[in-house]
């Protein structure tokens, strides 16, 4: 079921994924500030995030996750059909994140439930790759779309939403799992503060590539639609043999070695990002601008090392979900700032500068990194 859901899923939002930037481009003409300013009401939800949890504690991990996907499914529905205005689009924009952060650290403690002692890495890259695949099927899906049988946003956005409700029913059938009790949803642990942290620097990075690396193709190199398809669909198709290998390497090699090699690639990426055009001509600057989307992209499973690092050190099995959860909400508090932050760089001197801000954060990364330590 598990399974099932994970690829329903992965195809449901690479659609979201495909076309968002586009959409907000073409059906609403924002500014550069107006796309960071945006990050708000789409990131506040991972700072609610363990409110929300707390909120229905009442529900298991899978019950919760069955929440989430029904959140996501509405969201998107009214975000294509129910925005008559940017302000309007932005409540809705609120309700389907709500159900995305929701699902982030849910979607990782299950994956790592169903996996046996020992090869949790391995678990959760081989579920990561089913959901690439899933990915290429809804990438190249919307590159044939809009390419060639002029594919609407909203007609994609209801294809999405019957996604994201089949989740929802896959995983309302998983046999239920036990809740754990409301007290402990907001605890915080000193063992714990190396995670807390590494989710902070993640958080930060994220956001420079959800926000700004597509907004850089869309806005800087002018591409349309079809193109970041087919670039999520490459990563799509690589992330496939990729995942699952580095999953057997965070095993092998444990979660210190990913993780600094990591930021060791994101130093080179956001270099490519901000300043090819710098020293390249503009075709070539498009291909290594291209290249790091799809670098960075797969960089983005190494959240699966930060998932199996605190399994290691976890001092109580319920304290996973529970932990992950937190992760998500503390990484959200500095997402959105630098959302913000990066939005007024980008106006203020050039969207050069948001990228050295992510060179700098992968600097702090690396040493952060070597600090791990498990059995």
């Amino acid at each position: 079921m598990f399974l099932a859901a994970t690829f329903v899923f992965g195809f449901s939002q690479s659609i979201v994924d495909s076309t968002f930037n586009n959409f907000l481009n073409e059906t609403f003409f924002i500014s550069d500030w107006q796309r960071g300013f945006l990050e708000l009401p789409r990131e506040l939800p991972g700072f609610l995030v363990i409110f929300f949890a707390a909120l229905f504690f009442f529900l298991c991990s899978r019950r919760l996750a069955f929440l989430a996907n029904l959140l996501c499914a509405f969201g998107i529905l009214l975000i294509g059909f129910g925005s008559p205005g940017f302000s309007i689009m932005l409540v809705w924009l609120f309700i389907f994140s709500v159900g995305q952060h929701l699902f982030i650290p849910l979607n990782q403690s299950i994956g790592m439930e169903l996996a046996h002692k020992g090869q949790e890495g391995r678990r959760l890259g081989q579920f990561s790759a089913v959901a690439n695949l899933a990915m290429i099927f809804g990438s190249f899906a919307i590159f044939l779309g809009f390419k060639f049988f002029h594919l609407t946003f909203q007609l994609s956005y209801a294809v999405a939403f019957a996604g994201f409700l089949t989740v929802a029913v896959l995983l309302y059938q998983m046999q239920k799992d036990q809740p754990y009790a409301a007290r402990t949803k907001f605890q915080l642990r000193r063992k714990y503060r190396l995670f807390y942290w590494l989710n902070i620097l993640y958080g930060t990075r994220k956001q420079i590539f959800l926000t700004f690396a597509p907004w850089v193709l869309v806005t800087v190199f002018h591409q349309k639609t079809q193109m970041l398809a087919t670039l999520l669909t490459i990563g799509g198709a690589i992330g496939i043999f990729f995942k699952p290998v580095l999953g057997r390497a965070i095993d092998k090699l444990g979660e210190r070695f990913i993780l600094t090699s990591e930021a060791v690639l994101l130093v080179f990426v956001c270099i490519g990002y901000g300043y090819s055009l710098v020293l390249f001509s503009e075709t070539t600057a498009l291909i290594v601008a291209s290249a790091c989307f799809i670098v960075d992209q797969l960089l983005m499973s190494v959240g699966m090392a930060r998932a199996t690092y605190l399994l290691k050190i976890a001092v109580r099995p319920e304290d996973v979900t529970q932990t992950l959860t937190m992760g998500v909400t503390i990484d959200h508090i500095f997402s959105i700032a630098v959302a913000l932050l990066g939005g007024f760089i980008w106006v203020k001197w050039g969207y050069q500068y948001v990228f050295l801000l992510g060179a700098a954060i992968a600097c702090v990364n690396f040493f952060s990194a070597l600090r791990v330590r498990t059995q």
